[in-house]
């Protein structure tokens, strides 16, 4: 029986790289057994209109483009009552949901093929407020500007070395931030230099933490938080816990929750997946249980 996929692709992402062996993508589908229709993203949301218009319609939905496109897709699909699984083409620059996934990258044809042969596995959402989700991580503070601040031609011309270069551009603004965080477990408060919740292994294609430590479909987010340590020494001692994934520097906390609020003496600017999220002096991140399936 013939099924129908819905594609969705970002022509911006990863320097227009889905142009490379779409048609054997393509054909990749139709052995699968899938008619598979195209939508085109023009601007930035256009990914989450067309998932919630037209994603219940298809038996699977996929997506070619960065972390920020398969958000969006599933900001969509968080819209609909019985969502149909998601596929993810990743082609764009730190793709880090594909390094948690271990799906092959700026690979059309391979990731294709993964969908087609893959299974449907149960994801868990991020919710970021009253009606905006995350697809694997809501952060602010140091580092977080980098992804949307870099220009897209450095993106297009360096890759994930545009990443490295903004951050090291960004050592000499570090600010801190007095926070008070209340999560399942209890409440923190701090100066903290960056703080984020999390479903993913890597972190702007530099951080990673143990597969271990995150299941994606658990019900529960990773809640990282740094605090300021008062000095250069100490905030050397925090980068070299983190790069040698012994997470054991007194100013670094890794906790596990379903919701985290958090509380600022003045707005502070978050990113979602990658993009730039808004200013909030008050907001509550929470995990929504596997309200879609991910194909891998």
């Amino acid at each position: 029986m013939e099924k129908k996929l819905m594609l969705i692709i970002n022509p911006a992402a990863g320097r227009g790289g889905y142009k490379t062996n779409i048609g054997e993508a393509l054909h990749s589908f139709d052995l699968g057994g899938y008619r598979t229709t195209l939508f085109f993203t023009a601007a930035r949301g256009e990914a989450t209109d067309f998932a919630a218009r037209f994603a219940a319609d298809f038996d699977t939905v996929a997506c070619i483009g960065g972390d920020g496109t398969l958000s969006e897709v599933l900001a969509g699909l968080m819209q609909l009552d019985n969502p149909p699984p998601v596929g993810y083409i990743p082609m764009g620059t730190a793709n880090d949901v594909a390094t948690t996934l271990g799906l092959p990258k700026n690979d059309t044809v391979g990731a294709a093929r993964r969908i087609v042969h893959g299974t449907p596995h149960p994801f868990d959402v991020g919710g970021f407020g009253d009606d905006d989700y995350f697809a694997y991580i809501a952060a602010f503070g140091a580092f977080t500007e980098v992804s949307y601040a870099t220009p897209q031609d450095q993106k297009k011309r360096l890759g994930h070395l545009a990443y490295v270069l903004q951050g090291a551009q960004q050592l000499g603004k570090i600010e801190s931030y007095r926070t008070r965080v209340e999560y399942d477990g209890g409440t923190v408060e701090a100066d903290l230099l960056y703080g984020s919740m999390s479903n993913s292994t890597s972190v702007a294609g530099i951080v990673r933490l143990p597969g271990d430590m995150v299941c994606l479909g658990d019900g529960v987010s990773e809640l990282v938080l740094v605090k300021n340590p008062g000095s250069i020494a100490g905030f050397g001692e925090i980068v070299e816990s983190v790069l040698s994934q012994r997470f054991d520097s007194d100013n670094l906390l890794i906790l596990h929750t379903k919701r985290a609020c958090f509380h600022f003496e003045k707005p502070v600017s978050w990113t979602r997946d990658g993009e730039a999220g808004g200013e909030y002096q008050d907001i509550e991140l929470k995990n929504y249980n596997c309200p879609v399936q991910l194909i891998f």
